[in-house]
């Protein structure tokens, strides 16, 4: 049964696109990626994690992209205030737009010292700063994967293990326990909304912010959850996906989900520099109706880029970020 959770016997056959390249000055990963209607991408980079190779020893940084630039140059972000960047080690990431005043915000997962918080930031275009605002921490937070911004203060978030330990965390997966959840922020209310997960990992929200969309990654499926309230979430279908799926990114205009996989767990565990993990990048459209339809749209066997987290596409191209090692710039031919 472990071995079917993780595709561990999964070979991967090539599938590329045309007019890839690597984004220049992303060498540690680039685990999640998330882009403004403007273009304007942001790059979580150099997670630390206990379970996976590192390739430098800096503090995780916050890139820019602008997508609409042919130049295609990547630019770290200034964090201002009262922030500790040496311990920075983000993870998942989250934009909202305030319709108030049309403020970015962007919500980042930090590990500090392998800690779980979340952090707010304001993000100033004319300086590419990002205003510290404030860091979140909660009981209920334990082991937070990604999370999606519902409010400049609120927010769902998925806990990828139940325990905290770290000998219990690395036996988890194996026991298979569908204990991990999805928690509801905001400072009047902190809940468990979902759980049943083996091992619950990217999060979005559709275009109308009516159902939020789970990666549980050993179940190799996709959950859809329909909002009733704020706090009461309905289970409403699964989709297949056929592999181990991480982040997720929604299309603003045709809601199509983008996803960035692992095809086979096993690899990724190990990390064997000449058996690496391969990277795979799933569509799904139409996940509300009868018959989603589910498309690969690249896949390579880990010798261009290795263990995919995330994929999302503007302006015909679709960029790839990986756990740990590039990312990966192509065009998208739909």
């Amino acid at each position: 049964r472990q071995r079917h959770l993780i595709l561990y016997h999964r070979e991967l056959s090539q599938n590329y696109l045309p007019n890839c390249h690597y984004v220049e000055g992303i060498e540690c990963g680039a685990e999640d990626i998330t882009i403004l209607e403007n273009g304007l991408a942001f790059l979580s980079t150099c997670v630390k994690h206990p379970d996976l190779p590192s390739y430098s020893d800096d503090p995780g940084k916050i890139y820019t992209l602008n997508l609409l630039d042919s130049k295609i140059k990547i630019k770290a972000t200034n964090i201002k205030g009262d922030f500790d960047k040496d311990s920075f080690n983000p993870h998942g990431i989250s934009l909202y737009t305030d319709d108030k005043d049309g403020a970015v915000y962007l919500f980042v997962v930090n590990h500090p010292q392998g800690k779980s918080q979340v952090e707010i930031f304001r993000y100033d275009e004319d300086e590419n700063a990002l205003q510290y605002i404030k860091t979140i921490k909660h009981e209920l937070l334990h082991n937070v994967n990604d999370i999606v911004a519902v409010g400049t203060e609120s927010f769902y978030a998925t806990n990828d293990h139940y325990f905290t330990n770290g000998i219990l965390k690395l036996v988890e997966p194996f026991l298979s326990l569908p204990w991990c959840d999805v928690v509801y922020y905001s400072p009047q209310t902190v809940q468990v909304v979902a759980g049943g997960f083996l091992l619950a990992n990217g999060i979005n929200i559709s275009p109308d912010r009516r159902h939020l969309y789970v990666a549980d990654l050993l179940k190799h499926k996709i959950v859809v959850l329909e909002i009733q309230k704020t706090t009461v979430l309905s289970h409403v279908k699964e989709v297949d996906v056929g592999s181990l799926c991480d982040n997720i990114e929604v299309d603003r205009e045709s809601g199509d989900l983008w996803l960035g996989c692992h095809p086979n767990g096993l690899k990724c565990v190990f990390h064997d520099p000449n058996d690496p993990p391969g990277s795979e990048v799933i569509r799904i459209e139409n996940i509300l109706s009868e018959k989603p339809r589910v498309t690969q749209l690249y896949s390579d066997d880990g010798s261009v880029i290795v263990a995919s987290s995330v994929a999302t596409q503007y302006g015909g191209k679709l960029l790839i970020g990986t756990v740990y090692q590039k990312a990966l710039i192509c065009d998208l031919k739909l």
